[in-house]
Parts: C-alpha cells; sequence; structure tokens
C-alpha cells in the first residue's frame, strides 16, 4: 500500500474516532431515565408518574421510578434540579411544586418557570366540596346557608395546610362570605375523609378519587360540588360549583411531565412524543378516569407554561387573601 494511501486511511480512522463522542451525545436516550417523583410512594404523584413511566417505555427505553418526598415536594424538585440537563432525569411535577410552592414558601431554591421546562401536563385531580350524609344541605346554596346560621360552630377539613384541597376550601369560603368557617388541616386526606365520614367534621374540601365517589354513591356523605370548570367525565353525576351560581370556582391539581432548562432538543423531542403517543392510548386515559382523574392536553413548553401562569393567576389572591405562608 502506498503512503498516501496509509495517510488517507489514518485521516479517515482518526476522523470516525473524533466523531464518534458527537454521535453518542446527539443519541437519546443512551442510559436508563430516571423519574423522580417528589412525593412519597402510594401518592397520587406516585401512581400516576409509575403508570406514565411504564407506558413510555417502549419508546424510551428503561425508565425507572425514585421518590423523594419531604418539604412539599421541594426535597424532590432540587434532586432534580441538581441533575444534568441532557433528559436522563425527568420531573413528575404537579400544580403544588410547579405553582403554588412559589408563592406559599419562602426562600425557595428553585424557580418553576426557569429551571425547568414542561414537556406535558396530561391529567388534573379535581377538588370538591363535600359534607357529612347529617348535614341538612343537598346543594352549595343549602350549605352556605346552614353554615351562615350557625356561625362560629362549623369546620371544613382538608388535607394540609397548603395543599390543593386547603385551597380550595378557602377559595369557597371567599367567594361565599364564609369567613367564620374553621380550617381543619390534616395529614393527608385520607385521616380527614375518615372523620367525615364518621361526622367528627360537617365538611371537607377533598380531591375527587373513587373512594370519595364511593361513599358518595353509598349515602355516607356527600359530594355537593365539584371544583372544575365542567362535569368531570368520571363523576358526570355531580355538578360543578360554577353551575350552582359560584363564579371561576375551580381547584385542579395538575400532573405532567417536566425537565431541566437546557435540556437538549433532541430529547425533549423524544420525551414529549413518547408523552403524546401515552396520552393517545385509550388505555392510560381509562386508568386516569378509573383512578379519579380528569385527562387534559397541554403538551409542549409553550401550552405548559401558559396553563401553569393560569393557575399562578388563579390561586395567588386567594394565597394573599389568606396569608398563607409553610415555611
Amino acid at each position: 500500500m502506498r503512503r498516501r494511501d496509509v495517510l488517507k486511511l489514518g485521516l479517515a480512522a482518526s476522523a470516525t474516532a473524533l466523531a464518534a463522542p458527537a454521535v453518542r451525545a446527539q443519541a437519546f436516550p443512551n442510559r436508563p431515565i430516571k423519574l423522580v417523583v417528589p412525593f412519597a410512594a402510594g401518592g397520587v404523584n406516585d401512581i400516576v408518574g409509575r403508570q406514565w413511566a411504564e407506558k413510555v417505555k417502549g419508546a424510551l427505553g428503561n425508565v425507572f421510578v425514585e421518590n423523594h418526598g419531604g418539604g412539599g415536594g421541594t426535597i424532590g424538585v432540587m434532586e432534580s434540579k441538581r441533575a444534568d440537563a441532557d433528559g436522563h432525569t425527568i420531573l413528575f411535577g404537579s400544580a403544588s411544586t410547579m405553582v403554588l410552592n412559589e408563592m406559599t414558601r419562602s426562600n425557595l431554591a428553585y424557580d418553576p418557570k426557569k429551571d425547568f421546562v414542561p414537556i406535558a401536563v396530561f391529567c388534573v385531580t379535581t377538588a370538591s366540596i363535600a359534607v357529612n350524609a347529617a348535614v341538612p344541605a343537598k346543594n352549595l346554596k343549602e350549605l352556605v346557608a346552614h353554615v351562615k346560621s350557625n356561625t362560629g360552630k362549623l369546620s371544613f377539613g382538608s388535607a394540609g395546610t397548603g395543599t390543593m384541597s386547603h385551597l380550595t376550601g378557602e377559595l369557597f369560603k371567599l367567594k361565599t362570605g364564609l369567613k367564620e368557617l374553621v380550617h381543619v388541616p390534616y395529614k393527608g386526606a385520607g385521616p380527614g375523609l375518615a372523620d367525615l365520614v364518621s361526622g367528627h367534621i360537617p365538611i371537607m374540601s377533598p380531591n375527587i378519587s373513587k373512594q370519595i365517589l364511593n361513599f358518595h354513591d353509598g349515602g355516607k356523605i356527600r359530594v355537593l360540588a365539584a371544583a372544575a370548570p365542567k362535569r368531570l367525565k368520571g363523576a358526570p353525576q355531580i355538578p360543578t360549583g360554577i353551575e350552582q351560581g359560584i363564579p371561576d370556582f375551580v381547584g385542579q391539581l395538575f400532573l405532567g411531565i417536566f425537565v431541566r432548562a437546557g435540556t437538549p432538543k433532541v430529547a425533549v423531542d423524544k420525551i414529549t412524543e413518547a408523552t403524546r403517543a401515552t396520552m393517545a392510548d385509550p388505555a392510560f386515559e381509562k386508568f386516569l378516569l378509573d383512578s379519579g382523574f380528569e385527562p387534559v392536553s397541554h403538551i409542549g413548553t409553550e401550552a405548559g407554561l401558559k396553563y401553569m401562569a393560569e393557575e399562578y393567576t388563579r390561586w395567588k389572591p386567594v394565597v394573599d387573601a389568606i396569608g398563607l405562608k409553610v415555611g
């Protein structure tokens, strides 16, 4: 082989070797993807997050879930923020972590709008106004009259201070003038629901779930209103608060997928398409509806940021009105 041919082969081999890292850098995914759920296993974030992770494995390969609970979701969000912005760490975000924490927590160490990019918001869990079966109210108008005739004697329970359940109850108070209705925070929806069923509290603002609907259908509680823009597909028998004369009475906790700001477009596009395909899967929609969630479709960064801004605008006056700070 002539010297000139040897040099050509050498240069070609060198070019290939130099190009290989660039090709590998552009490939996505090139290792397992971690989905960070910033709440404990078994909750609504975990349930939906794991279902999403299972559904996208065909498109994205191995997707595993890590739960990092605590601090109202802030610990898990910070875990995601510290990860490389390459798409291999995905955050399962919600209205709690991506909207409410920004206005209710002092010295928040992340900026939801600057540090993260929404891929998709694909479902909401809707809050409600429910009463114990012994409460003599069949609708919101009757409930307001009942509370006003028992000024200072009644209370409402929620899943905890600063939760969507709590803020929906406060929104109901503000819109109906029920200033004397005392808030009783519980450590989760379960204990509060148990007290509602037993009659230890007369009113609660829980998120609608299969369990809530079972208690309603069984006559143990009455769900008077869903805090939604329109009746829910999974619970069409429950009227909305808006139908009953309370304008803009909407309390919905959104759930979706976020990545670090600066994540390469190739990764964002692939995660987006995998999520889009999952959302179009009738089995995934059925899972959401059967679990008490309402499917929505806010796909892409622009749509996600717009929806987050709308939720911030909705809740900031409520938070300011009650002077809420949880840490």
